[in-house]
């Protein structure tokens, strides 16, 4: 290769980046890809998950610091670059009548001001792909929102001269994807295949739900069942966030393998000439460019 090729993987959290994608980005990185991990904020406000932590002292005096080290055990299993785009965690609003956002956080950020970061690094960092979260967040927290707009905004307006003038010489990525590995298909599929198998399944109450939101279209099939293990060791660096015992760890590694091998993503702008569906998120892309 001329160049060596670059991803950007856009996140709201730290934590996010090993739950959604991770398989992806040690699977690039075994390839010579350069792969950065943005978070955009540094999840002050998440809860404890892991039932066995939730008294920790050390914890309680200093979330933040705490979740800092997470993320920097998790880049180095990864074996990606890390940065932090430097926003306070929104937290999620729960109740009926919703509670407002705290000040300052960054869902209440001015799109400009949010994205302007993003602009400069990606202009510094020059992806040739870039992953975010569709226009629901994935979910609908609303730090998860604001990710998908301010990563959409920075897309489009890193390769524009004019815009943001002062964020650095332009540079347009080719390609934006969404993350869409937690999709209705793959959690039927588990579902189905643990049950044939005489295993508890814990999508029950997942699959129950799930007719509130649509499928989303998948587009690009990553094949990287051989980075499930090191997906998994990534997300249990994020201590606080995941309960080990839980859902996200029951379906064995070789039924992942066998029944559904890849990650999955939503091509949703490209610059670049496309054939769908692909295996390689840099389809179409030239190294040199």
């Amino acid at each position: 290769m001329s160049e060596q090729l670059r991803l950007m993987a856009v996140h709201a959290h730290p934590d996010d980046e090993s739950s959604k994608g991770a398989a992806s980005s040690a699977y690039y990185v075994s390839k010579g890809v350069e792969v950065l991990i943005v978070s955009c904020t540094g999840g002050e406000r998440g809860d404890i998950l892991n039932p066995r932590l939730k008294d920790d002292p050390e914890i309680l005096r200093d979330m933040t610091e705490y979740r800092r080290h997470e993320m920097a055990k998790a880049v180095e299993i990864l074996g990606v670059q890390h940065t932090w785009l430097g926003f306070v965690d929104s937290g999620l609003p729960e109740g009926d009548p919703l509670p407002p956002l705290p000040a300052g956080c960054f869902a209440l950020e001015p799109l400009e001001t949010a994205s302007e970061p993003l602009v400069r690094l990606m202009r510094e960092f020059r992806p040739h792909v870039v992953t975010t979260y569709d226009e629901n967040g994935g979910y609908p927290h609303p730090d998860h929102i604001r990710c998908h707009e301010v990563s959409v905004e920075a897309y489009h307006a890193a390769g524009d001269a004019e815009r943001y003038p002062h964020a650095g010489p332009a540079w347009q990525p080719s390609k934006l994807y969404y993350n869409q590995t937690l999709s209705r298909g793959r959690i039927f599929a588990f579902h189905e295949a643990m049950k044939a198998e005489g295993l508890d399944s814990p999508y029950e109450e997942w699959i129950s739900r799930w007719e509130e939101r649509g499928e989303r279209p998948i587009t690009t099939r990553v094949p990287c069942g051989e980075f499930f293990e090191v997906r998994d060791r990534a997300l249990l660096a994020h201590a606080t966030q995941v309960d080990p015992d839980g859902s996200w760890f029951s379906v064995p590694l070789d039924m992942q393998r066998r029944i559904w091998p890849t990650e999955d993503f939503e091509l949703a702008h490209s610059h670049v000439p496309v054939s769908l569906p692909e295996d390689d998120l840099f389809a179409g892309i030239e190294p040199g460019r």
